[in-house]
């Protein structure tokens, strides 16, 4: 696995947006803040042209973007690369990217949700390590939670234990000046989830190759020429895949035929189990649960589930290694997880 060079003080932070861009009032106030709370840390940040951008949800066409994201690339003053936002159509720019010179110049590339068609491809195709984490937004509100604390000490090269938070965002929040910082209300309640092998336990403990990020655009990739998920998980069978995973808008139907499909696919031959984080917007069609969708798609594979993680969508979320070994561990509805870079 090759890990990317620690961001250092004096080298540069580049925003690029790789599916949707900023042109709301509050969105431009919160990338202007993002950018003054890290250069005031000691990185001055790159913004190529098309953060400032939107049309359709798309920043730019797929070229467009795929070109701004290797100026950044090539650039030996970035060390980490940031996704503005994420959206719907990051999957346009995969074709144009150039990826020997992606591996030739390994860097943190980081985001989540819709940023999942980069991070995922790159770790699954080049055996480099990136990062599902915040956006470049979440960086803007005025105040850091303690999550984007954690997400630069990682980006530092820092080994941190991150633990799980005591409240998160339920939702989307709609915004007046730009500078909002999370709306914490509910209660942190992760959940175990008990196969035939684990019945019996009060805690879980998993220990694997991290691999995931949004179901939803991993169903886009599965069978296309980008799917290399069954060459990565073979190259790391010996360490095995810790599946981190978490959905957007899969209702009970869709999600449980999105699991299946992604078993049937062989990506979950070498794993060692699977950690969700809160689904974003779930419909209980025919009244089935989360719970009971996962464990019916995941169940025969006797592998330990943790539910409810604090990982995606509804803030504040861990930062994740994808390609780094990992281990976490749930007990009493709290966890915590530890990354080694090897």
């Amino acid at each position: 696995m090759i890990y990317p060079k620690n961001l250092e003080h004096g080298y540069k932070i580049g925003v690029t947006a790789t599916s949707a861009g900023f042109v709301e009032e509050t969105d431009l106030v919160r990338l202007e803040n993002g950018v003054r709370h890290f250069e005031e840390l000691g990185y001055p940040v790159i913004v190529t042209d098309n953060v400032r951008t939107c049309d359709k949800g798309r920043s730019s066409d797929g070229p467009t973007r795929a070109r701004e994201l290797m100026e950044l690339i090539q650039n030996p003053e970035v060390r980490s690369i940031i996704a503005a936002s994420g959206g719907d159509y990051l999957v346009e720019m995969l074709p144009y990217l150039d990826y020997e010179m992606i591996k030739a110049n390994p860097k943190w590339m980081q985001g989540y949700s819709d940023t999942t068609g980069l991070t995922f491809t790159v770790t699954t195709n080049l055996d480099i390590a990136t990062l599902y984490a915040n956006n470049f937004g979440a960086f803007g509100m005025k105040n850091w939670h303690s999550s984007l604390g954690d997400n630069l000490s990682v980006l530092e090269g820092q080994d941190i234990i991150q633990r799980s938070f005591e409240q998160y965002q339920d939702g989307f929040q709609s915004r007046i000046t730009g500078l909002e910082e999370f709306d914490l209300q509910k209660e942190v309640q992760w959940k175990n989830l008990y196969t035939a092998d684990y019945n019996k336990k009060n805690e879980l403990v998993i220990k694997g190759r991290a691999l995931g990020g949004c179901l939803d655009v991993c169903l886009n990739l599965v069978g296309t020429r980008y799917d290399k998920v069954k060459e990565f998980s073979k190259r790391y069978q010996q360490d095995k895949i810790l599946w981190f995973l978490e959905s957007f808008a899969l209702g009970s139907d869709a999600l449980y035929r999105g699991l299946w499909q992604l078993r049937e696919a062989g990506w979950f031959e070498h794993a060692s189990g699977f950690v969700f984080g809160r689904p974003c917007m779930y419909d209980m069609n025919e009244g089935i649960p989360y719970e009971e969708a996962v464990l019916t798609a995941l169940g025969e594979l006797n592998l330990p589930i943790i539910l409810d993680a604090d990982i995606g969508h509804k803030p504040p979320q861990f930062t994740m290694v994808n390609g780094a070994i990992a281990t976490i561990f749930s007990h009493g509805g709290r966890g915590s997880i530890l990354f080694e870079r090897r």
